[in-house]
């Protein structure tokens, strides 16, 4: 399993990932599911990754197998026109991923499934931000949901929908983030540290700062540690229930 968040604020995109890979409690690794393809001042795209692991990596190096030599191989993820025709490729590579394993395997389609978030901005369009599906669909972010997670989400949804402003800044954004991770990071053993972070600046079409967070990051140990005292604090301080 894994947990990936991409959220939409006023000020651009932010992107966090774990890295864990279980195959089992005895098969644990570590493996990136944050990936990003840059043309500076054309385009800037982010891509999270959730589900099978040879799913994620075919249709990831698909893309890169194409965007590398981009005026000989179409479609690449480095021509497409605008973010929704991006997000459809990307959908469609997964499909075709997803029918290959399972025609070739004897299990069904189900046990190849991959969901994955994309982010970024093409120039002459919006910055947008989609979660695409198994099936190839895909859905785009809005004021309304102005975030996506794939993976083990539940445990880290509540914090974002309680402390989620579209007007934070990257280092608010970072913070409530970190908490959300670090609530599930204590609550499912099939998310792990180290965390990739990513930001991504509306309008600027070049990649934004990036940073591997592991367990010995001082701010991360802040944050978990003042977060843990924090609901002490606050528990402490609530009314006793009298009735009993």
């Amino acid at each position: 399993m894994t947990y990936c968040v991409g959220l939409r604020l006023d000020k651009g995109l932010v992107f966090m990932s774990d890295t864990r890979t279980n195959a089992g409690i005895d098969n644990v690794s570590v493996f990136r599911k944050m990936y990003r393809w840059v043309r500076p001042g054309d385009r800037v795209l982010t891509l999270l990754a959730a589900g099978n692991l040879a799913t994620t990596q075919a249709v990831v190096g698909m893309l890169e197998e194409h965007s590398k030599a981009a005026d000989e191989r179409a479609p690449s993820i480095l021509q497409m026109p605008s973010m929704f025709q991006t997000a459809k490729l990307i959908g469609e590579t997964l499909k075709e991923v997803i029918s290959e394993s399972a025609k070739n395997g004897p299990q069904s389609e189900a046990t190849f499934g991959a969901n994955f978030i994309l982010g970024g901005q093409i120039k002459g369009g919006a910055t947008r931000l989609f979660q695409i599906y198994p099936e190839g669909n895909f859905i785009e972010a809005t004021a309304d949901t102005p975030f996506f997670q794939i993976g083990e989400h539940k445990y880290g949804k509540p914090i974002l929908l309680r402390a989620y402003d579209p007007t934070m800044s990257f280092a608010e954004a970072t913070k409530l983030l970190l908490l959300s991770f670090d609530s599930t990071l204590k609550a499912n053993l099939s998310v792990g540290l180290p965390l990739d972070l990513q930001f991504y600046e509306d309008g600027s079409l070049n990649a934004g700062a990036e940073f591997r967070i592991d367990q010995n990051d001082p701010y991360y140990r802040a944050i978990s540690d003042g977060w843990s005292d924090a609901l002490k604090a606050a528990f402490a301080s609530l009314p006793d229930f009298d009735r009993i």
